[in-house]
């Protein structure tokens, strides 16, 4: 009996054996492939508004044709299949892509009710409580309110002029640590630095203060890294759906994202319940004046009761500064450091502006004192072009019998 099994072995591992099991795996791709093209030519026939769409893998759709940038796949493809829109299939998934500023403006501005609702996440669900944030909230009423609690409360010109004292000592803080490391003649880890720096600035802004001794803002900084790769990252089930019905998958990520959801709940309800303990003293002897002066958690306790906000909405809304104001934040100012060192004549420039940009030498930035220069921004807005620190806008789930321009 072993020896026949092993004879069977020995056999299955010749190259004759895989070319007959391979074959009819290569028939069945070769039928799929030409009745895929049969039916795609039928259906532009019967509908002529769909948009063009470059030739697509069986299964795959057009995923092997987006890199490891893909702002920079998708520009290519559109510059040579669609420059208003292009219609992709992302494994089983029908992608609109909006190239043109036209049909940009069209989508972001005319139709933006239809499209700002996002596509179902499972990682949103869970780690954004629902989700109740304002990324990935369905559009409808709660969030309207939630959005016009951030652009009313939260980031308005005044608070954000009043966070102008934290930003100046961060930015000190920074500049003294770059000075040691000069003087010391070591090297400066710069991704970590801006990293710290863009954390700092937003503990200080949510918590009133950074917590950097006590290792909390720390926390919260690995615990920003260890959720956006997963709430960012690519999902096999959503471009595959029909991997759902076996539910592995579903359940690893489902594990991954509780497990980080119990580890913001136990730091974020400790914040609040902190806050919560002194705020009901505060707001009796507080003064109509210095509400400027809070920070984001006082003013949600302050306005839970206007906006019907329950705790899990407030975490929700938190977790949405913390991921715009240190993900987001530093890898913005990363990219625009790599590019400023990709062009050495923009960053002597650059040095060369330093000192009246820093406000003359005494010590400490100053950023009230640094002019509004359109070159100077226009170099941030660059580096985010050619370094897109995440998706500008996350996918968005589109009424199939939206028709626009001619385009369905």
């Amino acid at each position: 009996m072993a020896n026949i099994a092993h004879q069977f072995m020995r056999e299955l591992t010749a190259p004759q054996a895989w070319i007959l099991l391979l074959l009819p795996l290569f028939l069945f791709l070769v039928r799929y492939s030409l009745i895929a093209r049969r039916a795609r030519k039928i259906r532009q026939q019967q509908d002529p508004h769909l948009p063009p769409s470059p030739p697509a893998l069986p299964v795959l759709g057009h995923l092997h044709l987006v890199g490891s940038l893909p702002h920079v796949s998708l520009r290519s493809l559109a510059m040579k299949h669609g420059h208003d829109l292009m219609l992709l299939r992302l494994g089983a998934m029908p992608v609109l892509v909006v190239s043109s500023p036209r049909a940009a403006e069209a989508v972001l501005r005319a139709h933006d009710h239809v499209f700002a609702s996002r596509a179902h996440s499972l990682v949103a669900e869970i780690v954004l409580y629902g989700p109740s944030d304002v990324g990935f909230a369905p559009y409808g009423d709660y969030w309207r309110k939630a959005r016009k609690l951030i652009t009313t409360h939260l980031l308005t010109v005044k608070r954000v002029q009043s966070l102008r004292h934290a930003r100046e000592e961060e930015m000190s803080t920074v500049m003294a640590r770059i000075g040691e490391a000069a003087a010391a003649g070591v090297a400066v880890d710069v991704s970590d630095l801006l990293g710290s720096f863009a954390n700092d600035l937003a503990c200080r802004a949510v918590m009133g203060k950074s917590y950097r001794d006590e290792g909390r803002s720390k926390l919260f900084r690995q615990l920003v890294a260890d959720t956006s790769p997963l709430l960012g990252g690519f999902n096999v089930e959503e471009f595959f759906p029909f991997l759902a019905r076996f539910g592995v998958l579903s359940k690893v990520v489902r594990a991954k994202s509780e497990r980080l959801r119990r580890r913001w709940d136990e730091l974020l309800d400790r914040l609040i319940d902190d806050h919560e303990s002194k705020y009901e003293p505060m707001a009796a002897a507080s003064d109509p004046n210095k509400d400027e002066d809070d920070d984001f958690i006082h003013i949600l306790l302050s306005v839970r009761q206007e906006y019907g906000l329950g705790r899990e909405q407030m975490k929700a809304i938190l977790l949405d500064v913390f991921f715009g104001g240190i993900d987001t934040a530093a890898t913005v100012l990363e990219n625009t450091v790599v590019q400023l060192m990709k062009s050495p004549h923009v960053m002597r420039k650059l040095q060369a502006e330093g000192p009246a940009l820093l406000g003359g030498g005494r010590g400490g930035v100053r950023p009230r004192e640094v002019p509004r220069r359109r070159q100077r921004g226009g170099r941030r807005l660059q580096g985010q072009r050619l370094s897109v620190p995440a998706l500008q806008r996350r996918p968005q789930a589109m009424p199939r019998d939206e028709l626009w321009d001619g385009r369905r």
